[in-house]
């Protein structure tokens, strides 16, 4: 057995990435985050672990591709990087779960002070961006699915079972096994809030079944992630999964604007997206790039009022037809759309959206966004929003890396930790 004295400064080269995510950490205000810890300098309780750190843990994960809280737990005792991180802090898999999943308006926040520092710099000029969606498998298996005459049944059979352990502990405060029956009655009572939200998504599920034609009473929804929606895969097959949506500025590759649907269709996701950009930057972008699946008469002709659309115009039955060619019931902005879409400078820029909008979701797919570990629709925007930071940390990185100042990480920053 050797011991040996530790200098966690030296763990790291300069310029090592752990270095850039400590960077940019140390410099964002972190107000919103530190406003949901409870516990306080002269109050009761341990002191809390400093954002900063789980912040800088998160985002060096997602860059090693790392989404396991458990995981990253075990990595700030065994790798290099994470303990530089940490500083010496102890660090557990529930605070690190639980961070991850309960700062949504904060990140979002994170986001929006990121891309306006780009936008200022002058790195995001947001002429042109492409927007796209990206299925994602969710944390839910197929035989979870269920209709509504069997979800009623299980939601009756919870709440009997919640009933009845919830009687045993009343009945013998004192038991032995105290523990493990008030255990029980937990893992009962999430049993029955995940059937009462499945039961509660049904409306919703059966108003898309009706829109393509099909008869209500197929809709199924899940027992362990209720938000989660069977869609059709890159592959060809069916499971449960999310819809991410992501706007990237074509110039830089930032990603400027983030959303999560539950509907496997990119239809009707455009306009909202625009308005999010336009919310989060301060300004609408010249011209919005998407896929055939996003284009509709009534998203086109909203999209108009603030950006040009450039996306394909579908293809007419009738072969002799000109596709691009207005048709007598088209609006103003539609007619617009399909000449605009006929001429040479629209093609040309129209293939700057896969150049962008690929690249942006290869990526994630390449740092680990290939199935979400956690559960809601919430939480599942949560884990996006970290990829997204992350990509927009390393873009900046290569862009711009005047604004990463290295600096030296926990261990040596005073209050860091406490």
């Amino acid at each position: 057995m050797e011991f040996r004295a530790s200098d966690l400064e030296s763990l790291l080269p300069e310029g090592h990435r752990a270095r850039l995510v400590w960077s940019y950490v140390a410099g964002q205000d972190l107000g919103r985050f530190y406003e949901r810890i409870r516990v306080r300098e002269g109050g009761v309780g341990r002191a809390a672990i400093a954002p900063e750190i789980l912040l800088s843990l998160w985002l060096y994960a997602t860059l090693d591709g790392v989404g396991s809280a458990r995981e990253v737990a075990r990595l700030t005792d065994a790798h290099d990087a994470y303990r530089w991180l940490c500083g010496g802090v102890q660090v557990n898999y529930h605070t690190l779960s639980d961070f991850r999943k309960d700062h949504g308006e904060a990140l979002d926040e994170l986001l929006s002070a990121n891309v306006a520092t780009l936008i200022d710099a002058g790195v995001v000029k947001l002429r042109q961006v492409a927007h796209d969606g990206m299925r994602v498998r969710a944390s839910a298996g197929a035989g979870s699915f269920r209709r509504e005459d069997k979800l009623a049944g299980y939601l009756e059979a919870a709440r009997e079972r919640v009933a009845q352990l919830k009687a045993e502990l009343e009945a013998d405060p004192g038991k032995a096994d105290r523990a493990r029956q008030a255990a029980r009655l937990r893992a009962a009572r999430e049993r029955e809030a995940r059937v009462a939200e499945a039961l509660a998504r049904l409306p919703e599920l059966e108003a898309i079944k009706r829109r393509q034609g099909k008869a209500a009473d197929q809709a199924r929804a899940s027992t362990t992630d209720a938000e989660a929606t069977v869609m059709k895969m890159g592959d060809g097959g069916f499971r449960p999964a999310y819809n991410p949506q992501l706007a990237s500025d074509v110039d830089s590759l930032v990603i400027v604007g983030v959303e999560v649907a539950t509907a496997g269709s990119d239809q009707g996701q455009m306009v909202p997206m625009i308005e999010q950009v336009r919310e989060r930057c301060g300004q609408a972008p010249e011209a919005w790039l998407v896929d055939g699946g996003f284009v509709g008469h009534q998203q086109v002709e909203q999209a108009s009022a603030h950006t040009t659309v450039y996306g394909p115009v579908p293809a007419a039955k009738d072969k002799t037809v000109d596709p691009h060619q207005p048709k007598p019931d088209d609006s103003p902005a539609v007619a617009a759309w399909r000449a605009r879409m006929g001429t040479d400078e629209a093609k040309a820029i129209y293939k700057n959206r896969a150049a962008t909008a690929e690249c942006v979701n290869a990526q994630s797919r390449n740092r680990g966004l290939q199935q979400f570990r956690v559960r809601g629709l919430a939480k599942v925007k949560c884990v996006v929003l970290f990829f997204a930071l992350a990509h927009n940390l390393m873009r900046m990185a290569s862009l711009a890396p005047e604004m990463l100042a290295l600096g030296k990480g926990a261990s040596a920053v005073t209050g860091i930790g406490a």
